[in-house]
Formats: structure tokens, C-alpha cells, sequence
């Protein structure tokens, strides 16, 4: 059975109302006693009562992590490393609430009483009915992922387009000139981003845009493997491709390999996340890091700094990405 307030009130003797003042870091207590207090707390292991606590300080201690959908586009490294990196700032102060904003047909139950902040994972501008909303409703909010333009909000997003622009580069620099994209999920600012910061490669360098090196994909390992086979069927096939994801990478090698050819003798892969998964395949994927824990325990802090100071701030912050050289990129063929 865990201790409660009147376990620390004995052993302290005080009185259970001195034991829940020092605990929630009152003035009015003496800090030789309020040591003395949390001391005993340890030593009991103590674990608070949200619920009771709650209702005495109409706080919810639940924090909300929305994704704009869990079920197309979030990987499952990008979802794992987003929630660990939240939890571990949040620690044991907050209950940690995880939902896709397409779960709801309302938002109505979405309240100050329910959540005292929320961090929001966003890929499109179809999230900014979303985002007005809680703004209305008063909640804490940052934004993460994408940039968005709406008053006032905090907004930490990744170097993405420079990222898919490095990435290009050094593709060229490898001496490929015949360079295709599988693009990320349609709609998504990450895709565009992405896409626009190859295309930029291409014509900084004055390599003609090919309209068959373009192929769509969904941002998982399918429909790498479908896009590539689009691209292996073409009579003048890519010496190298870059793949707006890492899992459409994994697809696309599957499919070079399954007829035959090379990854990267024949043709080169570079990916984009740098994923778990980079690491463990044949070849080792190059990929461009996305700081996705720099995103999410940033994020994390500033929410929490939102709420205990309650004040409105808007704020966009930029975190670089960065370019991870593995075995999948070669010069290529005859070069």
C-alpha cells in the first residue's frame, strides 16, 4: 500500500495541512521544515494523489501529446522516440495523454479542466482548426513539426528542406546526375518541405528535372518498394534516389534487390530521419538526422514553462538537421 499525506504528518510530527503545503511548495512553510518534510516523503516513497490533487489545485496534471494522425505517416520510430522524449521531461509531475487529433469528430471534451497543456505534433495546415481552438479554449499549447503561422504560439520545427537540400548535394558531389525522390505522404508539410529542398539541389547545381524521377509514396516501407519498382521499369533508370523517409528507403533497396541489382554499385539510397532501423540493414542506410528528441524534450520544457508561469508567447525555433554517411551512396556506374 502506498504512504499517503498522514504516514509523512506521523513520522514528521506535523499536521497532514503542513505535509500537503510543504509538498506543494507553499511559502508559508519554514524551509528547515519543508526539507524535513520531502525527506520523509522520500523515505516513504511517497506518490502523490493526482486526483486529489487536482481537485484541490483545479489543475488536471494531465499534459495531451496529439499526433495529427496516428494511423498514416507516423512511424513507429518517429512516434517512440517523440513520447519518450516528452515523457522523460514530464517525468512523474503530469499524466502523459497520447491521441490523434483525427480521433475526434469535436473537440468539445478538449478543456482546460482535462488537459493544463498540450504539445501537438503537426504535419499539415488541416491541423489549424485544432490549434485555434485551444487557443480559444486558453490551453497551453506548442507546436512541433511544422510551421505555422498562428497567434501566439510556440513553434519548434527541423531544418528539413536544408536537410533534403545536403542530402541532394551530396548525392551530385557522389557524381550522380540521374537522381529521382520518392516523395512523403501528399498533404503533409514535411513532404513539401522535403521535396523542395531536393529540387532546389537540382537547379542550384543546373540538373534538369526529370517528371518520371518523381514518384509519390505514403511514408512507410510499401510503398518505398512500389515507388521503386516505378523507377526500375523506366528505359533511362536513376543512378541514385533520394527517399523522403527512412522506411521508403528500406522498400526502395527490397526492391533494387529482388531484381538482381546493387545497393549502392548500381544505385545509391539516402534516406531522411535517421531512424533505428539505418544501422541494421544491408547496406547501412545515409540518412539526414532529424533532431527529433532535441524537438520533443524541447517542446516539452517550454510547455512546462508555459503552464507554471501562464503567460502567452510566440516563438519559433529552428533546429538543424544533420547528414549521417553510411554504405548506401557510391559514385555511380562508369563514373
Amino acid at each position: 500500500m502506498n504512504s499517503t499525506i498522514k504516514d509523512i504528518a506521523k513520522l514528521c510530527n506535523v499536521s497532514h495541512t503542513t505535509v500537503s503545503r510543504a509538498i506543494n511548495g507553499s511559502p508559508l512553510i519554514k524551509e528547515k521544515t519543508k526539507s524535513r518534510i520531502l525527506e520523509a516523503a522520500v523515505q516513504l516513497n511517497y506518490v502523490p494523489n493526482l486526483n486529489a490533487k487536482s481537485l484541490v489545485l483545479q489543475k488536471s496534471y494531465n499534459i495531451g501529446l496529439f499526433f495529427s494522425t496516428l494511423g498514416q505517416g507516423t512511424s513507429s520510430d518517429f512516434f517512440h522516440q517523440t513520447v519518450e522524449g516528452v515523457n522523460r521531461i514530464i517525468g512523474r509531475e503530469y499524466n502523459l495523454v497520447v491521441s490523434g487529433i483525427d480521433d475526434y469528430s469535436d473537440f468539445y471534451t478538449i478543456n482546460i479542466k482535462r488537459f493544463d497543456g498540450i504539445l501537438l505534433i503537426s504535419q499539415s495546415d488541416s491541423d489549424d482548426p485544432f490549434i485555434k481552438y485551444i487557443l480559444n479554449e486558453g490551453i497551453p499549447l506548442v507546436v512541433l513539426n511544422r510551421e505555422t503561422e498562428l497567434y501566439p504560439v510556440i513553434n519548434i520545427v527541423a531544418a528539413e528542406s536544408m536537410g533534403a537540400y545536403n542530402a541532394t548535394q551530396h548525392l551530385i558531389k557522389c557524381g550522380h546526375r540521374s537522381i529521382a525522390i520518392i516523395e512523403g505522404l501528399s498533404g503533409f508539410k514535411s513532404s513539401e518541405n522535403r521535396k523542395a529542398g531536393f529540387f532546389k539541389a537540382l537547379n542550384d547545381n543546373q540538373i534538369d528535372t526529370n517528371n518520371d524521377f518523381s514518384v509519390k509514396g505514403r511514408y512507410n516501407i510499401e510503398s518505398g518498394y512500389e515507388a521503386m519498382k516505378q523507377l526500375l521499369l523506366l528505359k533511362k533508370r536513376p543512378t541514385a534516389v533520394f527517399c523522403s523517409n527512412d522506411e521508403m528507403a528500406v522498400g526502395a533497396i527490397k526492391a533494387i534487390q529482388d531484381v538482381g541489382l546493387n545497393v549502392p554499385r548500381d544505385i545509391s539510397i539516402i534516406g531522411f530521419d535517421d531512424s533505428m532501423v539505418c544501422s541494421y540493414i544491408t547496406p547501412e542506410l545515409s540518412s539526414v538526422r532529424k533532431p527529433t528528441n532535441d524537438i520533443s524534450t524541447g517542446g516539452a520544457r517550454k510547455l512546462l514553462s508555459l503552464i507554471r508561469e501562464r503567460t502567452k508567447q510566440s516563438e519559433r525555433i529552428y533546429i538543424d538537421t544533420e547528414l549521417i554517411l553510411r554504405k548506401s551512396v557510391s559514385a555511380p556506374p562508369n563514373y
